[in-house]
C-alpha cells in the first residue's frame, strides 16, 4: 500500500461545508474509541511558508501564534502545530518519522469538493487510492511532510478477512464519482474535519508492534506487506507503521525537521492500563502539563492526553 486512508466511521454524506454538522451524520466509531488522534506537531524551517500552505491548501485556520509556535485547526480545535527551527536539518525519507498526517473529512461530498478545488488551484497530488475502507488522495507539503485527505466508507461495508481482520487494498479511486458527489464548492476545512490517523515510518515492524500494540494497547486491524495498521474501538486505524522507505532506520537524530510529536486522546481507563504496563516493563513515562509522554523506539514523542470519552 503506497499510502493509506479514511469519513468518520459509519458516517453518511453530510452537507456541512466549513460550518455546522449535518444532523443526519451518525456518530463515528472515532467518537467512542479509547484512542483518537488529537493533533500532530511538526518542526519546520519556514514557519510562514508552511502555515500559508496548510491554510491555502487544506483550509486550516490559524488558532494561535506564540513565539515560534503556530497552531492551526478548525474553530478552537488544534489539528496541526508548527514549531519553527530555521536551523533544523531537512528530514530524509529513509529516516523514521512521519509518512503522512491524514485529515479525515465528514463525507464523500467534501472530498469531491476538495478535489475540484485542488484541480482549480493546480495543487499537485502524489497519489490516490480506494482502500475499500476509505477513499483517499495524497500530497506532500513544501518541506516533504506527507499528507492524506480522505473519507471513510460506512464501517458496515468494511470487508473482512477470514481471520476477522480488515481487508485493505490500493484500488483505483473513483475520481469522477467523488466530483459528482460534491454538493457545493470547497470553503475550507469543515467544522467536523479532524486528523483521523497518523502513518509513521519505522525501522522494524515487530518493534513497532511491541510498542503500539503490546504497550499502548492498539489492535492489529490489518497486516500489509511492509506495513501494519493499528486501530482502537473498531476503527480501521488511528495509527499505521511501515518500513517501505525506512527499514532498519535507527533513532532519529536531534535537530531534524519533520515530525515532533503525535498527540493521542486516550480514555482514562486505557491510560491506567498503559501506565501499569510501563511500570511493569520499566519504561519511562513522564508527566507534562497533565499529559503522559513516552517515546517509541525511534524517538517519536507520543503525548497521551486524558479524554472523557
Amino acid at each position: 500500500m503506497t499510502h493509506d486512508s479514511e469519513r468518520p466511521a459509519g458516517s453518511a454524506p453530510g452537507t456541512e461545508q466549513g460550518g455546522g454538522t449535518s444532523p443526519n451524520v451518525p456518530v463515528s466509531l472515532l467518537d467512542t474509541a479509547p484512542y483518537r488522534v488529537g493533533s500532530v506537531a511538526l518542526v519546520v524551517r519556514d514557519l510562514d511558508g508552511l502555515a500559508r500552505f496548510y491554510r491555502d491548501t487544506l483550509g486550516l485556520a490559524t488558532i494561535s501564534r506564540k513565539s515560534d509556535t503556530l497552531r492551526l485547526g478548525v474553530g478552537a480545535t488544534v489539528l496541526l502545530e508548527l514549531r519553527h527551527d530555521p536551523a533544523a536539518q531537512p528530514w530524509s525519507p529513509q529516516q523514521a518519522g512521519l509518512f503522512h498526517t491524514a485529515f479525515l473529512l465528514p463525507s464523500r461530498g467534501h472530498l469531491g469538493a476538495w478535489l475540484a478545488y485542488a484541480a482549480e488551484r493546480k495543487i499537485q497530488l502524489s497519489g490516490a487510492a480506494d482502500h475499500l475502507v476509505s477513499e483517499a488522495v495524497y500530497l506532500i507539503d513544501p518541506e516533504g511532510n506527507g499528507i492524506e485527505v480522505y473519507v471513510d466508507r460506512p464501517s458496515s461495508e468494511w470487508p473482512r478477512a477470514e481471520d476477522g481482520g480488515l481487508v485493505m487494498r490500493n484500488d483505483r479511486l473513483d475520481h469522477a464519482g467523488l466530483l459528482r458527489a460534491a454538493p457545493a464548492p470547497w470553503r475550507g476545512m469543515p467544522a467536523s474535519g479532524r486528523v483521523g490517523h497518523v502513518h509513521l515510518q519505522v525501522g522494524a515492524l515487530d518493534a513497532a508492534e511491541r510498542f503500539y500494540a503490546d504497550l499502548l494497547g492498539f489492535d492489529i486491524m490489518c497486516r500489509y506487506p511492509g506495513a501494519t495498521f493499528l486501530g482502537a474501538g473498531g476503527y480501521h486505524h488511528q495509527l499505521a507503521t511501515n518500513i517501505w522507505n525506512s527499514r532498519g532506520a535507527p533513532v532519529r537524530p536531534a535537530g531534524m525537521a519533520g515530525l515532533a510529536e503525535v498527540e493521542l486522546l486516550i480514555d482514562r481507563g486505557t491510560l491506567a492500563k498503559v501506565r501499569g504496563r510501563c511500570l511493569e516493563g520499566g519504561l519511562a513515562m513522564t508527566d507534562d502539563d497533565g499529559a503522559s509522554v513516552l517515546h517509541d523506539p525511534w524517538g517519536t514523542r507520543i503525548r497521551l492526553v486524558p479524554s472523557s470519552v
